[in-house]
């Protein structure tokens, strides 16, 4: 056995392989459950397993807790335009650039005769053409010049574009595009989510009911079982309730391609924590309460912000924390969390939570069980043991 073969043996699981398993096709969830707390709820610890639905979340958590969501905000990033020719093309929008003018950054389908300077008449939602928006192809952006979050859904290269009012001579403004979005966008919907398009109900169930902060384009799944409702109920029951912001972004699709995790690179994401949600963290720990991050996008915010003594800085900033197996955990006790992609960096996080081994049983049992998976599907309740 060579030395890096004895190394691996006695480290955390590190291999690719290490976080495989077989997953039944009619488990992945196509629709959401018919009310968000219908949906089933695992909770689990490093020696209990108990099945309840997420409606009863309340006699899981405790007085003192702190659970803390990510308010960020789908965009229908999804937009149709049609070219002179009358070619229909397929824009995925993944933000603004970081160069001076902001221009967006798009997946752009079909892409091979598009050109620099050609303009595109967008679509409304309806199908018809837009008679007031244009957008302008910019630059095609080199394969290395992407970013990671610039991966499928859809194929297709990354354009620079431009934004147009045909009625105005001024650029458009944040809140207009927004508006353009909300308006001639359709929902972004997981690649494993097999619809010809969006259904009415999306553009409610593919969004949290606290969504506040819009730039992601995929939806901080865990978060979408909960209800004000349910919130209300958690909080006369002396749960608080803490936001911060994480835009996801397709980079959360991201396969690893590697066989040792080690050499995977993570894309990176922008966070914003702020000081109330650091007070908060900081009184919880005072009362003796415990943390319950809600979804890994929660949990990715929190342990980049925090030194290695657990405090947190607040601020905005961007993250490619990458947590897996043999992490060491400096601010969350709790995680509420949906079911996710084999080989995945999400399983990982889940791995590096509860224990490789414990991960990977509980994902049996959640099998054998017949629960929903990926984002339209069941949840899971971890408690991580203490040190």
């Amino acid at each position: 056995m060579g030395s890096r073969e004895v190394a691996l043996k006695y480290a955390p699981p590190m291999l690719l392989s290490d976080f495989d398993y077989d997953l039944p096709r009619e488990l992945i969830a196509q629709e959401p459950a018919p009310t968000r707390e219908a949906a089933r709820l695992l909770i689990a610890d490093t020696e209990r397993v108990e099945h309840a639905t997420i409606r009863e979340l309340g006699r899981t958590l405790r007085a003192g807790d702190l659970l803390v969501v990510n308010n960020t905000r789908v965009r229908r990033a999804r937009l149709f335009a049609r070219r002179a020719t009358g070619g229909r093309v397929e824009l995925f929008v993944l933000g603004r650039d970081t160069t001076p003018t902001r221009p967006w950054r798009a997946m752009v389908n079909p892409a091979r005769k598009l050109k620099p300077g050609e303009c595109l008449q967008l679509e409304m939602g309806n199908g018809a053409l837009a008679p007031d928006w244009l957008v302008r192809a910019i630059e095609r952006l080199p394969q290395d010049q992407r970013g990671q979050d610039s991966t499928p859904p859809p194929a297709g290269p990354c354009w620079l574009l431009e934004f147009q009012k045909v009625s105005s001579n001024a650029p458009p403004t944040d809140a207009e595009l927004e508006a353009l979005f909300e308006s001639h966008g359709h929902v972004p919907l997981p690649p494993y989510i097999h619809r010809e398009s969006d259904q009415a109900t999306d553009a409610e169930r593919y969004q949290t009911v606290f969504a506040a902060e819009p730039g992601a384009v995929a939806a901080p799944t865990a978060g979408l079982h909960l209800t004000q409702a349910l919130l209300e109920t958690l909080r006369q029951g002396g749960v608080e309730l803490a936001t911060v912001t994480l835009h996801v972004g397709l980079g959360t699709f991201q396969g690893v391609e590697v066989d040792d995790i080690r050499d995977h690179h993570m894309h990176r994401e922008e966070y914003v924590l702020t000081p109330e949600t650091v007070r908060q963290v900081e009184a919880c720990r005072a009362r003796g309460g415990r943390v319950v991050a809600v979804g890994t996008t929660s949990v990715r915010v929190l342990e980049s912000a925090a030194n290695a003594a657990g405090a947190l800085q607040a601020g905005r900033g961007s993250t490619d924390i990458f947590i897996t197996p043999g992490y060491t955990f400096r601010v969350v006790d709790v995680l509420l969390t949906n079911f996710h992609l084999p080989k995945s960096t999400l399983l990982m996080l889940v791995a590096a939570f509860i224990g490789h081994a414990r991960a990977m049983e509980l994902y049996r049992i959640a099998i054998a069980e017949r629960y929903r998976f990926f984002s339209y599907g069941d949840a899971m309740l971890l408690t991580r043991a203490q040190p």
